[in-house]
């Protein structure tokens, strides 16, 4: 599911529940960052590392740790970039070689809707509109789901360029569905704060995809070199 929203340039590992990944075993870097979790926590942890790991054999790179950075950011070997996801039942790693993108982000989460408060805190007024149109033409599609992961993944995308937070309504997002069949489109986020310089250009916004199936959603955004 989410290598189909990404260019054939990413390499996209993903797995559910009853996928051997989530019984990776865990670099000790990696077990000192769970070492109080509950194991649902752990198991996620270490399927989408898994996930990471067998990504990067893909690329050609030795499988190593993953530990986080700033803010919660995963460290990526040299010369990589990437992100990695995980809602209940599916995790999902994608990764890049840093000279094919300059940067990207994927997200996934249950498709259902979001928890009471949580549309009015991460949602613009003009996103609120274009929700409702798209709600009233398809009401069984769970657009603020898509809208919050789609502010996921542009967030990933955007820190490891800036190394800065970006709240939820600093990004204009409009979803843009496909005529017909299983829900799928692409997205458009209009950046409402200076944007990261990529090869010399400012950026102004990020593009991506979007698609649900079998009841997760997925995002992504990449963005490429200027």
């Amino acid at each position: 599911m989410i290598e189909e929203l990404l260019p054939e340039s990413v390499v996209a590992v993903e797995a559910h529940s009853d996928d051997p990944l989530w019984d990776t075993p865990l670099h000790p870097e990696e077990e000192a960052l769970v070492a109080r979790a509950v194991g649902k926590r752990r198991r996620e942890f270490a399927a989408v590392r898994g996930c990471a790991r067998r990504a990067m054999e893909k690329l050609g790179v030795p499988a190593q740790a993953v530990v986080h950075g700033e803010r919660g950011a995963p460290r990526w070997p040299a010369g990589l970039t990437g992100s990695m996801t995980h809602c209940d039942g599916y995790c999902a790693a994608a990764l890049v070689r840093a000279g094919d993108l300059a940067s990207l982000g994927i997200d996934a989460e249950p498709h259902g809707p979001l928890p009471d408060g949580v549309g009015s805190a991460v949602m613009l007024p003009a996103e609120a509109e274009r929700l409702a149109h798209l709600a009233a033409q398809r009401p069984t599609v769970h657009w603020d789901r898509i809208l919050f992961s789609a502010k996921e993944s542009v967030y990933k995308a955007w820190y490891p360029l800036t190394g800065k937070w970006l709240d939820f309504t600093e990004a204009d997002i409009t979803l843009d569905p496909e005529p017909g069949g299983a829900p799928a489109g692409t997205l458009h986020a209009e950046l409402l704060v200076p944007g990261p310089l990529v090869g010399g250009r400012r950026l102004r916004s990020f593009d991506g995809r979007w698609v649900v199936r079998d009841g997760v959603l997925a995002t992504s955004v990449v963005v490429p070199h200027a």
